[in-house]
């Protein structure tokens, strides 16, 4: 692990031993990004050009299948990791909760330009009731055609709560 990420998070008190002994490793930023889709406000979701095309390939099925899918976020900065997680600190949250819903800077998905929080009308976002929504099953019966896995099922190994939002494009394999 690059010694400055080790010191990154080690001025938000996370030691990254810790975050090792869960299995978690270091995420690098993505080198090109493209926009990926624009919500309503023309804020801007940016992807690696391979997940943005499964995206955009995915969205459309969705759609034509009666399920609209949308982009809740998608790239994000080491830098704007350790944001997220200096505001929850101000905000009184303790490290151990915040690790529990949010990675520390550096291993976070996010930062591959190939992870996506997906959300859907008339569901509330980054809320696990997501799985209750025909988005929801509609992702489980077809994402990995588009090579899009759910990252963080129940129990899973890294730590992290149960995010039936959070996919990440890791190619289609044949």
């Amino acid at each position: 692990m690059p010694h400055d990420l080790a010191a990154l998070n080690a001025t938000l008190g996370i030691d990254v031993q810790t975050l090792a002994a869960r299995g978690l490793t270091p995420f690098a930023e993505a080198d090109t990004l493209v926009v990926a889709e624009r919500d309503a406000s023309g804020r801007e979701f940016e992807l690696t050009p391979a997940a943005a095309g499964a995206w955009q390939a995915m969205h459309d099925a969705a759609a034509a299948d009666g399920v609209t899918l949308q982009l809740v976020s998608a790239f994000r900065s080491i830098a704007r990791q350790r944001e997220i997680v200096a505001t929850k600190l101000a905000h009184g949250q303790s490290l151990d909760a915040i690790l529990r819903v949010s990675a520390a800077p550096g291993f976070s998905e996010h930062h591959t330009g190939r992870a996506v929080d997906i959300g859907t009308p008339g569901s509330p976002v980054l809320e696990e009731v997501f799985e209750q929504t025909p988005a929801f099953a509609w992702l489980q019966a077809n994402a990995a055609r588009f090579g899009f896995m759910l990252s963080f099922p129940r129990d899973n190994t890294c730590g992290y709560l149960y995010e039936p939002w959070h996919w990440c494009y890791r190619q289609v394999t044949a």
